[in-house]
């Protein structure tokens, strides 16, 4: 059992298992741990939903380069328009599946925010890519969640029995 993210439900007086618990991911819950729940059919409507919001986001940008184009503005700015959108989005592209393989820099995430919404379009079609195989940063979720897993086994055998009750060789 388990609610609409797919995170585990515990029953009523019953205690959560012990040891680190999934991360959820965004749109997937922990259902990515099992693939339970609808996993895939998450990941296809996310991928859809990624391709169609690249889709219609592209569409935008078609009607603000009309509207640049209509301004008279000069073929100049125009491209310095166009060049902007493309780098950006190529750039966001690469950071955003960067960061489906380890953990992105706070200080770095904050310092290319601005760049990272004017290539959203980027980021969407990284989204879309990373779907197609599996859950964007399930990898990185799942070998963070594997280390912890073995982690807390190692300590929980190596402590076995009472320690007050060893005999002390004399």
């Amino acid at each position: 059992m388990s609610d609409e993210n797919g995170t585990p439900a515990t029953p009523a007086g019953s205690t959560p298992p012990a040891g680190p618990r999934p991360e959820p991911l965004r749109f997937f819950g922990t259902t990515w741990v099992h693939h339970d729940n609808g996993y895939t059919a998450r990941r296809i409507a996310v991928a859809v939903g990624s391709l169609v919001a690249a889709a219609v986001s592209c569409l935008v940008l078609r009607f603000a380069y009309q509207g640049l184009q209509i301004a008279a503005i000069g073929s100049f700015v125009t491209l310095l328009m166009v060049v902007m959108f493309a780098v950006c989005s190529a750039l966001a592209f690469r950071h955003t599946w960067d960061g489906f393989g380890k953990r992105p820099d706070p200080d770095r995430q904050a310092s290319l925010r601005g760049l990272l919404a004017i290539g959203f379009v980027g980021s969407l079609l990284a989204y879309f890519f990373r779907s197609l195989t599996e859950a964007p940063g399930e990898k990185l979720h799942r070998e963070e969640y594997e280390t912890a897993r073995k982690r807390h086994e190692q300590r929980a055998t190596r402590r076995t029995g009472n320690p007050s009750k060893k005999r002390r060789r004399s």
